[in-house]
Protein backbone atom coordinates (compact mmCIF):
# COMPACT_ATOMS: atom_id res chain seq x y z
CA UNK A 1 0.00 0.00 0.00
CA UNK A 2 2.93 2.32 0.64
CA UNK A 3 4.17 1.67 -2.90
CA UNK A 4 0.68 2.24 -4.28
CA UNK A 5 0.52 5.58 -2.48
CA UNK A 6 3.85 6.59 -3.98
CA UNK A 7 2.65 5.69 -7.46
CA UNK A 8 -0.59 7.61 -7.00
CA UNK A 9 1.30 10.59 -5.61
CA UNK A 10 2.83 11.05 -9.05
CA UNK A 11 -0.08 9.69 -11.07
CA UNK A 12 -3.41 10.25 -9.24
CA UNK A 13 -5.32 8.68 -12.11
CA UNK A 14 -3.32 5.46 -11.85
CA UNK A 15 -2.53 3.69 -15.11
CA UNK A 16 -5.04 5.90 -16.94
CA UNK A 17 -3.47 9.13 -15.70
CA UNK A 18 -2.62 11.46 -18.59
CA UNK A 19 0.79 12.28 -17.13
CA UNK A 20 1.50 8.58 -16.64
CA UNK A 21 0.62 7.89 -20.26
CA UNK A 22 2.89 10.71 -21.42
CA UNK A 23 5.85 9.94 -19.15
CA UNK A 24 5.83 6.17 -18.95
CA UNK A 25 3.42 4.19 -21.12
CA UNK A 26 2.83 5.73 -24.52
CA UNK A 27 6.42 5.70 -25.78
CA UNK A 28 6.87 2.06 -24.72
CA UNK A 29 3.65 1.05 -26.45
CA UNK A 30 4.66 3.00 -29.56
CA UNK A 31 8.01 1.16 -29.55
CA UNK A 32 6.08 -2.12 -29.46
CA UNK A 33 3.90 -0.97 -32.38
CA UNK A 34 7.00 -0.15 -34.44
CA UNK A 35 8.39 -3.61 -33.69
CA UNK A 36 5.15 -5.25 -34.79
CA UNK A 37 5.24 -3.27 -38.02
CA UNK A 38 8.73 -4.47 -39.01
CA UNK A 39 9.26 -7.74 -37.12
CA UNK A 40 5.91 -9.42 -36.65
CA UNK A 41 6.13 -13.19 -36.30
CA UNK A 42 5.28 -13.75 -39.96
CA UNK A 43 7.61 -11.03 -41.19
CA UNK A 44 10.40 -12.16 -38.89
CA UNK A 45 10.11 -15.74 -40.16
CA UNK A 46 10.09 -14.59 -43.79
CA UNK A 47 13.32 -12.65 -43.28
CA UNK A 48 14.96 -15.70 -41.70
CA UNK A 49 13.87 -17.88 -44.61
CA UNK A 50 15.45 -15.36 -46.99
CA UNK A 51 18.69 -15.44 -45.00
CA UNK A 52 18.31 -11.73 -44.22
CA UNK A 53 19.90 -12.02 -40.81
CA UNK A 54 21.63 -8.64 -40.95
CA UNK A 55 18.31 -7.00 -41.82
CA UNK A 56 16.63 -8.61 -38.80
CA UNK A 57 19.41 -7.36 -36.53
CA UNK A 58 19.31 -3.89 -38.07
CA UNK A 59 15.53 -3.64 -37.63
CA UNK A 60 15.67 -4.80 -34.02
CA UNK A 61 18.43 -2.34 -33.15
CA UNK A 62 16.66 0.49 -34.98
CA UNK A 63 13.34 -0.04 -33.20
CA UNK A 64 15.01 0.22 -29.79
CA UNK A 65 17.07 3.24 -30.83
CA UNK A 66 13.98 5.09 -32.06
CA UNK A 67 12.34 4.88 -28.64
CA UNK A 68 11.57 8.33 -27.23
CA UNK A 69 13.47 7.45 -24.06
CA UNK A 70 16.45 5.11 -24.10
CA UNK A 71 15.80 1.69 -22.60
CA UNK A 72 19.41 0.52 -22.68
CA UNK A 73 22.60 2.45 -22.00
CA UNK A 74 24.71 3.89 -24.82
CA UNK A 75 27.54 1.43 -24.13
CA UNK A 76 25.06 -1.44 -24.49
CA UNK A 77 23.80 -0.03 -27.79
CA UNK A 78 27.36 0.18 -29.10
CA UNK A 79 28.18 -3.33 -27.91
CA UNK A 80 25.11 -4.71 -29.67
CA UNK A 81 25.82 -2.85 -32.91
CA UNK A 82 29.37 -4.19 -32.89
CA UNK A 83 28.17 -7.73 -32.11
CA UNK A 84 25.82 -7.95 -35.09
CA UNK A 85 28.15 -6.35 -37.65
CA UNK A 86 29.61 -9.73 -38.57
CA UNK A 87 27.56 -12.20 -40.59
CA UNK A 88 27.91 -14.86 -37.90
CA UNK A 89 26.86 -12.45 -35.16
CA UNK A 90 23.83 -11.24 -37.09
CA UNK A 91 22.72 -14.79 -37.84
CA UNK A 92 23.12 -15.97 -34.24
CA UNK A 93 21.23 -12.93 -32.97
CA UNK A 94 18.38 -13.23 -35.50
CA UNK A 95 17.82 -16.97 -35.15
CA UNK A 96 18.27 -16.91 -31.38
CA UNK A 97 15.83 -14.07 -30.89
CA UNK A 98 13.18 -15.73 -33.05
CA UNK A 99 13.45 -18.95 -31.05
CA UNK A 100 13.20 -17.01 -27.80
CA UNK A 101 10.09 -15.15 -28.91
CA UNK A 102 8.35 -17.80 -31.01
CA UNK A 103 10.00 -21.14 -30.31
CA UNK A 104 8.12 -24.23 -29.14
CA UNK A 105 10.07 -25.07 -25.99
CA UNK A 106 9.38 -24.05 -22.41
CA UNK A 107 10.09 -20.48 -21.34
CA UNK A 108 13.01 -21.70 -19.26
CA UNK A 109 14.57 -23.56 -22.19
CA UNK A 110 14.05 -20.65 -24.58
CA UNK A 111 15.37 -18.06 -22.14
CA UNK A 112 18.50 -20.02 -21.27
CA UNK A 113 19.17 -20.62 -24.97
CA UNK A 114 18.77 -16.90 -25.65
CA UNK A 115 21.23 -16.07 -22.86
CA UNK A 116 23.72 -18.48 -24.44
CA UNK A 117 23.27 -16.78 -27.81
CA UNK A 118 23.86 -13.31 -26.39
CA UNK A 119 26.89 -14.57 -24.45
CA UNK A 120 28.36 -15.98 -27.65
CA UNK A 121 28.03 -12.80 -29.73
CA UNK A 122 31.28 -11.19 -30.89
CA UNK A 123 32.64 -8.65 -28.43
CA UNK A 124 34.99 -5.74 -29.09
CA UNK A 125 35.33 -3.66 -25.93
CA UNK A 126 32.09 -3.75 -23.95
CA UNK A 127 30.31 -6.89 -22.85
CA UNK A 128 27.06 -7.75 -24.56
CA UNK A 129 25.67 -10.05 -21.87
CA UNK A 130 23.76 -7.65 -19.64
CA UNK A 131 20.29 -7.93 -18.17
CA UNK A 132 18.91 -4.96 -20.16
CA UNK A 133 20.18 -6.38 -23.47
CA UNK A 134 18.89 -9.86 -22.72
CA UNK A 135 15.41 -8.65 -21.74
CA UNK A 136 14.71 -5.52 -23.78
CA UNK A 137 13.64 -7.21 -27.03
CA UNK A 138 11.22 -9.61 -25.37
CA UNK A 139 9.64 -6.65 -23.58
CA UNK A 140 9.34 -4.62 -26.79
CA UNK A 141 8.08 -7.50 -28.91
CA UNK A 142 5.71 -9.18 -26.43
CA UNK A 143 4.73 -6.77 -23.63
CA UNK A 144 2.01 -9.11 -22.42
CA UNK A 145 4.57 -11.86 -21.70
CA UNK A 146 8.01 -10.44 -21.07
CA UNK A 147 9.48 -7.93 -18.66
CA UNK A 148 12.46 -5.62 -18.94
CA UNK A 149 15.05 -5.85 -16.17
CA UNK A 150 17.07 -2.85 -15.06
CA UNK A 151 19.03 -4.35 -12.15
CA UNK A 152 19.58 -1.37 -9.82
CA UNK A 153 16.06 -0.01 -10.17
CA UNK A 154 14.39 -3.41 -9.91
CA UNK A 155 16.38 -4.44 -6.86
CA UNK A 156 15.56 -1.13 -5.15
CA UNK A 157 11.88 -1.55 -6.01
CA UNK A 158 11.83 -5.10 -4.66
CA UNK A 159 13.29 -3.88 -1.36
CA UNK A 160 10.66 -1.15 -1.13
CA UNK A 161 7.92 -3.65 -1.93
CA UNK A 162 9.18 -6.28 0.49
CA UNK A 163 9.63 -8.83 -2.28
CA UNK A 164 12.48 -11.35 -2.03
CA UNK A 165 13.94 -10.88 -5.50
CA UNK A 166 16.32 -13.72 -6.43
CA UNK A 167 18.94 -11.68 -8.25
CA UNK A 168 22.23 -12.74 -9.85
CA UNK A 169 24.29 -10.38 -12.01
CA UNK A 170 24.78 -12.88 -14.84
CA UNK A 171 21.52 -13.38 -16.75
CA UNK A 172 19.86 -16.68 -15.82
CA UNK A 173 16.37 -18.12 -15.76
CA UNK A 174 16.01 -18.31 -11.97
CA UNK A 175 16.37 -14.53 -11.72
CA UNK A 176 14.08 -13.95 -14.69
CA UNK A 177 11.44 -16.26 -13.18
CA UNK A 178 11.74 -14.31 -9.92
CA UNK A 179 11.21 -11.08 -11.87
CA UNK A 180 8.05 -12.48 -13.43
CA UNK A 181 6.88 -13.57 -9.98
CA UNK A 182 7.47 -10.01 -8.74
CA UNK A 183 5.37 -8.66 -11.61
CA UNK A 184 2.61 -11.18 -10.88
CA UNK A 185 2.63 -10.19 -7.21
CA UNK A 186 2.24 -6.53 -8.18
CA UNK A 187 -0.54 -7.42 -10.63
CA UNK A 188 -2.48 -9.16 -7.85
CA UNK A 189 -1.79 -6.57 -5.14
CA UNK A 190 -2.55 -3.60 -7.38
CA UNK A 191 -5.48 -5.10 -9.25
CA UNK A 192 -7.71 -2.17 -8.33
CA UNK A 193 -5.40 -0.02 -10.47
CA UNK A 194 -6.08 -2.45 -13.36
CA UNK A 195 -2.62 -2.90 -14.89
CA UNK A 196 -3.01 -3.90 -18.55
CA UNK A 197 0.28 -5.61 -19.29
CA UNK A 198 3.99 -5.74 -18.47
CA UNK A 199 4.41 -2.13 -19.57
CA UNK A 200 2.24 -1.00 -16.66
CA UNK A 201 3.95 -3.40 -14.27
CA UNK A 202 7.45 -2.37 -15.38
CA UNK A 203 6.44 1.28 -15.00
CA UNK A 204 5.16 0.64 -11.48
CA UNK A 205 8.49 -0.99 -10.62
CA UNK A 206 10.35 1.95 -12.17
CA UNK A 207 8.46 4.46 -10.04
CA UNK A 208 9.37 2.55 -6.87
CA UNK A 209 13.07 2.15 -7.61
CA UNK A 210 14.20 5.00 -9.86
CA UNK A 211 15.85 8.19 -8.63
CA UNK A 212 13.56 10.01 -11.06
CA UNK A 213 10.75 9.41 -8.58
CA UNK A 214 12.56 9.85 -5.29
Amino acid sequence: MRCRRKFLQFFPGGFLDETYLEWERDYKWETHRRWDAVLSRRGFRALLEQGAFAEVAARAVRVEQQSKHAMIFSFEKMALRDAVKTASGARAFAEGLFEFLHGAGSLETRFEAWVDVVASLPRRQTRVLTWPLVTVFGFIAQPTRHLFLKPLVTRAAAREYGFDFEYASRPNFATYASLLDFADRIRRDQRRLQPRDMIDLQSFIWVQGSDEYS
